[in-house]
């Protein structure tokens, strides 16, 4: 597989928002955890992470969303509930948007995180330390969007996920060589970026 995928669409038939979960207790802990045995069952959202949810909606200035997508971890499924409960929606899950898994790494600082990136700077297609590789990872988040495309119009889908999926997502999304995902402006928790007309 190259290095990028093929250019983003000439033009958008919905809108996305792309969402970040809010702060978690793995952030909070300072700990990697991105596999599926420990995110989905624990380290949900803390306490401020709740605060961020209450505050987004609260200040919400993006179009109203019309479906609600969600990785099925613990802290992306409590992110999104906050956005469904405020708009009357029902949340779905896709585990396309997991967490990138970090393999060897799972459950180690995540002071660890910046040698895996390092080594994605270097290739997209990486496995060291058994961590999922960038170009995997934006496959499965990019077949996401294009699903979603296929099958409806003029739809505003939140994708709540995490930050290096939704990162490479959007180097993908610019056409970019997928080894530059951390050039892209770091997501912090709660935030949200709208991509599509």
């Amino acid at each position: 597989m190259s290095n990028t995928l093929q250019a983003p669409y000439d033009h958008w038939r919905n809108r996305y928002l792309l969402m970040r979960h809010g702060h978690s207790q793995a952030n909070q802990q300072g700990v990697i955890v991105s596999s599926p045995a420990r995110g989905v069952a624990g380290f949900g959202l803390s306490e401020l992470g709740e605060q961020q949810l209450a505050q987004r909606v609260a200040d919400w200035q993006w179009p109203t969303p019309t479906y609600v997508v969600h990785s099925d971890f613990l802290r992306t499924s409590q992110t999104a509930a906050h956005i469904a409960a405020a708009f009357g929606l029902t949340p779905s899950v896709e585990t396309r948007l997991r967490e990138r898994y970090f393999g060897e790494l799972e459950g180690q600082g995540d002071d660890r995180y910046p040698s895996i990136w390092a080594l994605d700077a270097q290739n997209a297609e990486h496995q060291h330390h058994q961590v999922e590789a960038v170009s995997t990872v934006a496959k499965r988040m990019r077949a996401v969007i294009d699903e979603w495309e296929q099958k409806t119009s003029g739809e505003t889908i939140v994708l709540v996920s995490h930050g290096d999926p939704l990162q490479i997502l959007l180097t993908a999304l610019a056409g970019k060589p997928l080894s530059q995902h951390r050039e892209q402006a770091a997501l912090i928790p709660a935030s949200i970026t709208q991509v599509g007309d």
